[in-house]
């Protein structure tokens, strides 16, 4: 074997050692359902239809590898007098277990949106998230909401319940639609809270950022209870009818985890 000078010696040594070090893995995701799989067991339960006025509709339901959330124009929810409508998934359920997000956690939730042309921003209420505390039916607290101003129309994510409903991060609704799109929410619950959130045009975590912001002092509260999310359509009906149309919403790539 020829022999090498103790400083090349070295460097040959360290090029056939095994690595004895590697990058620290992120750890799994708390809540990461399969729809093929896992189907509507990954919520708590759906919303829609509440009335039972169409029994033969379907309002959520799996395709293959996103969920489908469907509404119609003459839909109307059980709240509110008749001025609203609503299909939505509420909490997380994973193996059968339910995920609760309590005051002075940090919990990150992801995912992937199709929003369709037919889905439009609106004057009045569009919420497509929004968070809750189920006990107290408090909230929403914080929500991304379809938004229109005139003839401008946005994705707005707002800390709903705070003075003014100010933006976390809003951006152009036009350039998103039809396309999946990635959202991703970081929240600390309680009553002077935190939350930030990140829209992605296009997916994944390297997909060009469309809007950005973080914001302290966010009522988000859980009330002795729990914070829980709630994905769908929630919609006042109030808002100049050619922008309440029979439309859809497609998630997929749930994701939640706590820090």
């Amino acid at each position: 074997m020829p022999k090498f000078p103790r400083r090349t010696a070295l460097a040959v040594a360290a090029l056939t050692v095994p690595l004895l070090f590697s990058p620290i893995a992120q750890a799994a995701p708390l809540w990461h359902p399969n729809p093929a799989t896992d189907g509507l067991k990954a919520f708590e339960g759906i919303e829609a239809d509440r009335g039972n006025h169409h029994p033969d509709r379907k309002y959520v339901v799996v395709e293959g590898d996103h969920y489908r959330f469907n509404i119609w124009k003459d839909d109307r929810d059980t709240t509110g007098g008749g001025d609203r409508q609503r299909t939505e998934s509420k909490g997380m359920v994973q193996g059968g277990s339910t995920l609760k997000m309590h005051d002075g956690e940090t919990w990150t939730l992801s995912y992937e949106m199709y929003i369709p042309g037919t889905l439009h921003g609106t004057s009045k209420f569009t919420h497509i998230f929004q968070t809750k505390t189920p006990s107290t039916n408090g909230g929403p607290w914080v929500t991304l909401d379809l938004t229109r101003s005139g003839s401008k129309e946005m994705l707005n994510a707002r800390a709903y319940a705070n003075s003014g409903s100010p933006s976390i991060a809003a951006t152009d609704l036009a350039p998103l639609r039809n396309k999946w799109i990635t959202i991703e929410w970081t929240f600390t619950p309680g009553s002077k809270g935190k939350a930030s959130c990140v829209l992605r045009n296009g997916t994944g975590s390297g997909a060009p950022i469309a809007a950005q912001g973080s914001m302290s002092n966010v009522n988000i509260p859980d009330q002795g209870d729990y914070v829980r999310p709630k994905w769908g359509i929630y919609r006042s009906v109030e808002s100049a009818s050619s922008d309440i149309l029979d439309t859809y919403l497609l998630f997929r790539n749930y994701t939640a985890s706590r820090k």
